[in-house]
């Protein structure tokens, strides 16, 4: 197993929640977290500790993206007009790999930021190599032609296990996919309870 799929799992076990709502996550099999101390009882979280696991699960959904890039993006969602929780969902969805996962283009969070990063991606007809790139809506974001027979693209198109959400509409047999809306936080198919306003709380204390 790769390191990035050993993280993945062992982030799955850390929060005792399938986050991706992915079949073959341990957590379907045991919720106790990794480690030979896995199993401990745990204890009941502080506010601190609530907030902190918070960010971590959201954090980590979007590929463990680092603390520094997710405090920026926070402080740019707390800088702008409206709801600071609905702006800092709405920022993350708007990145590149994000909407690469989405569209189903490919099968995890994980391999689309890969995906872009490898240069398998166009945005408006423009090679874009950056995952974090911020789409705007109306873009439209489209695997060239080179890469559409890649055994991943085929295998993430045809999963059964999650839905493209209403803000993205997509055409599998050309593989592109427009970015019609940012969305709020009650549009986006989370397969678990995600807590921004926890977040918020946590950055502003």
């Amino acid at each position: 197993m790769s390191k990035r799929e050993s993280s993945k799992y062992k982030l799955d076990r850390r929060m005792g929640e399938n986050i991706w709502g992915r079949p073959k996550s341990p957590v379907n099999r045991r919720e106790y977290g990794p480690g030979q101390h896995g199993q401990r009882r745990k204890g009941k979280l502080s506010d601190f500790g609530v907030q902190l696991r918070a960010k971590q699960k959201l954090k980590g959904y979007y590929g463990d993206i680092s603390e520094k890039q997710f405090r920026k993006t926070y402080d740019e969602a707390n800088r702008m007009k409206g709801d600071t929780p609905e702006n800092l969902i709405g920022l993350l969805e708007q990145r590149l790999d994000a909407i690469v996962y989405r569209a189903k283009f490919v099968p995890t969070i994980f391999a689309a930021r890969q995906f872009v990063n490898h240069g398998h991606v166009t945005v408006n007809g423009k090679r874009v190599n950056i995952g974090s790139y911020r789409c705007k809506a109306g873009d439209v974001i489209a695997v060239k032609e080179k890469s559409k027979q890649l055994a991943l693209v085929i295998e993430a198109s045809q999963l059964a296990e999650r839905d493209v959400p209403e803000y993205i509409e997509v055409d599998h047999h050309k593989m592109s996919a427009t970015f019609v809306r940012i969305p709020t936080l009650s549009d986006v198919p989370y397969a678990v309870v995600m807590e921004p306003n926890l977040v918020v709380e946590f950055y502003s204390r």
